[in-house]
């Protein structure tokens, strides 16, 4: 009996281990929505995205030369964020969480190195949806309706 409860004991904790280490911060917060039409939000994403992502992917969202290649460290140089780049492909969810959590989290291997901070803890869930607001609110109407569908399929 004392075995069978241990068994179970022991089954109940390496199943909680695994929800954590593959569902804990994954998830956006509930109705992420962005807001490229709002002059406030993207007006704040301009200021956060000045400080914190500018220096990499660009002042003009134009990314970093040979993005698509990896660098002398192996590691893929910043995407631009214009309508050359593919941020534009992936719906709000995932852009949230690729910048909160970082990429090896997003796609569920925590070997993955990148250069991309993860900003969990520096940047609130607002400041993410503004820059990722701003970003959109940059890219021309077709790239943006492309965007739109995406997020009506969530």
């Amino acid at each position: 009996m004392n075995r069978t409860i241990t068994l179970l004991l022991g089954a109940g904790v390496l199943a909680s281990a695994a929800a954590l280490a593959f569902g804990w911060g994954t998830s956006a917060p509930a109705g992420v929505t962005l807001a490229p039409s709002d002059p406030n939000i993207v007006a704040l994403g301009e200021t956060v995205y000045a400080s914190n992502c500018a220096s990499c992917h660009g002042v003009n969202l134009e990314g970093q030369p040979n993005w698509r290649a990896p660098g002398p460290d192996e590691r893929l140089p910043a995407p631009p964020h214009d309508a050359t780049g593919h941020t534009w492909h992936h719906d709000g969810d995932t852009l949230f969480r690729l910048t909160k959590y970082g990429t090896a989290a997003l796609i569920g291997d925590p070997s993955y190195e990148n250069n991309m901070p993860i900003y969990d803890g520096i940047l609130t869930d607002d400041e993410i949806i503004a820059v990722l607001s701003y970003i959109k609110s940059n890219w021309p109407q077709d790239n943006r309706d492309h965007h739109d569908a995406l997020e009506n399929m969530q």
